[in-house]
C-alpha cells in the first residue's frame, strides 16, 4: 500500500476536524444536487440519452453515500449546494439539456476533487469520466442546433458590432442626428439582407456539394447491360473506397454471379431503405441546416442586433449622449451573446463575454476616431 493511501486511511479513521466536516458536507450537498440535475435532464430525454443520464445520477448517488459514511451523524445537518449547482438544477428544470449539459461539462472539469488528497482515487476517476460522458451528450445538442444557432448568434453579433461602428463613425463627424438615424437604419437593412443572402448561398452550396457526393442508384439500373469482360462497375466501387478485391466481389454480386453482399455500406439499398451511408449523409444535411431557415434567422438576428445602436436616436437622443447610450446598450448585448457562446462551448462565460465586448468596442473605437478625423 502506498504512503498516500495509508495517510488517507489514518485521516478517515481519526476524528474529522471541523474543516473536514464542512468540506465533506459541501461535497455531499453538491453530489446530491448533481444527481438531481441528471435526473431532471433524464425526465426530458428518451432512449439512450435518458439511460446515460440516469447512470450518471446513480454514480453521483454512490459518491454522496461515501460522504455520508464519512460524516456519520454530521451528515444529517442540512447543507446547501454551491450556487453554481443550485443554478444548474434550476436551469435543468426550466430549460432542458443543451445549455445545462454545456455547463455541467465545465462543472465536471472544475471538480475540487482534483486537488483534494482525501478524495478516493476511484471517485476522482469517476468525475473525470463524467466530464467525457457529459461532453459527448453536450456535443449531440450542439450538433442539433449548430446550423440555425450559428446563424442566430453570429448574425446578432455582426449586427451589434457593424451598426455600432457605423453609428459611432458617422456620429463622430458631427452630422445631424437625423443623418445618423437614417444611416443606422440603412446599415441595418443592408447588413441584414447581406447576411441572409450570404447564409442562404453558403448553406445551399454545402447541401449541393453533399448531394453531388452522394452515390446514386445507377449501378442497379445499368448492371444488366454491362460487359463482364470489361467490367467498369468495379471502378465505381473502387472510387467509393473499396479495395480491388471487394470491388470485384461487389460487381459480380450486382451482375448476378454472386448472391452474397460483401460490403453493403458502399452501395445504395435497392429497397429504398437507409443504410449507413444514407444515414451519414442525412446527418450531414441536418448539421449544415436548412438554407431558408438559416437565412431567415440570420436576417432577423442581424436586424435585432443592428437596431440596438439606433434606439437612442429613435427615442430622440442627440450628439454624444446618444452615442454613449448606444455604446452602453450594445456593450450589455455583447456581454450577453458572448456569455451564451461561452456557456454552449463549455468555456468560461465571463471570458467569452469580455472577449466579445473588447472586439465590439475596439471596432467602434476605430470608426469613431476615423469620424473625428473627417470632422476636423
Amino acid at each position: 500500500m502506498s504512503g498516500s493511501k495509508k495517510n488517507q486511511e489514518v485521516t478517515v479513521a481519526e476524528e474529522p476536524t471541523k474543516s473536514q466536516i464542512r468540506r465533506w458536507r459541501k461535497y455531499l450537498a453538491d453530489e446530491i444536487a448533481e444527481g438531481q440535475i441528471y435526473r431532471d435532464l433524464a425526465d426530458r430525454s428518451t432512449g439512450a440519452e435518458r439511460d446515460i443520464l440516469l447512470g450518471l445520477a446513480d454514480a453521483e448517488d454512490r459518491h454522496a453515500q461515501h460522504w455520508r459514511d464519512l460524516l456519520g451523524d454530521d451528515a444529517n445537518v442540512r447543507t446547501r449546494p454551491s450556487m453554481h449547482r443550485a443554478l444548474l438544477r434550476f436551469l435543468a428544470r426550466m430549460f432542458g439539456s443543451v445549455f445545462v449539459l454545456a455547463l455541467m461539462q465545465r462543472a465536471e472539469s472544475n471538480t475540487p476533487y482534483k486537488h483534494d488528497s482525501e478524495v478516493p482515487a476511484k471517485i476522482a476517476a469517476d468525475e473525470a469520466i463524467h466530464e467525457e460522458v457529459v461532453r459527448g451528450l453536450a456535443a449531440r445538442g450542439r450538433e442539433t442546433m449548430a446550423g440555425n444557432f450559428r446563424a442566430a448568434v453570429f448574425g446578432a453579433n455582426d449586427g451589434l458590432v457593424s451598426n455600432l461602428a457605423l453609428v459611432m463613425g458617422i456620429g463622430a463627424t458631427g452630422v445631424a442626428p437625423s443623418v445618423v438615424l437614417f444611416t443606422g437604419i440603412a446599415g441595418l437593412f443592408a447588413g441584414a439582407l447581406s447576411m441572409g443572402a450570404g447564409e442562404y448561398v453558403s448553406v445551399r452550396s454545402q447541401r449541393e456539394l453533399l448531394e453531388a457526393s452522394h452515390p446514386t442508384q445507377v449501378t442497379l439500373r445499368t448492371a444488366k447491360y454491362l460487359d463482364i469482360e470489361q467490367n467498369e462497375l468495379e471502378l465505381v466501387y473502387r472510387a467509393r473506397g473499396m479495395t480491388p478485391e471487394d470491388a470485384s466481389h461487389r460487381a459480380l454480386e450486382r451482375l448476378g454471379y454472386l448472391s452474397c453482399d460483401c460490403n453493403p455500406s458502399f452501395s445504395a439499398r435497392p429497397d429504398g431503405s437507409q443504410g449507413p451511408e444514407e444515414e451519414l449523409t442525412q446527418e450531414a444535411f441536418e448539421s449544415v441546416g436548412n438554407p431558408w431557415k438559416v437565412a431567415f434567422s440570420s436576417f432577423l438576428f442581424f436586424a435585432s442586433g443592428a437596431i440596438i445602436p439606433v434606439l437612442p436616436f429613435l427615442f430622440g437622443a442627440i450628439g454624444v449622449t446618444a452615442l454613449m447610450w448606444a455604446l452602453g446598450l450594445v456593450s450589455v448585448a455583447l456581454l450577453i451573446t458572448g456569455g451564451i457562446v461561452g456557456l454552449l462551448s463549455g468555456a468560461s462565460p465571463l471570458k467569452r463575454a469580455l472577449r466579445q465586448l473588447a472586439i465590439g468596442l475596439g471596432a467602434a473605437g476605430v470608426t469613431y476616431l476615423l469620424g473625428m478625423f473627417f470632422n476636423i
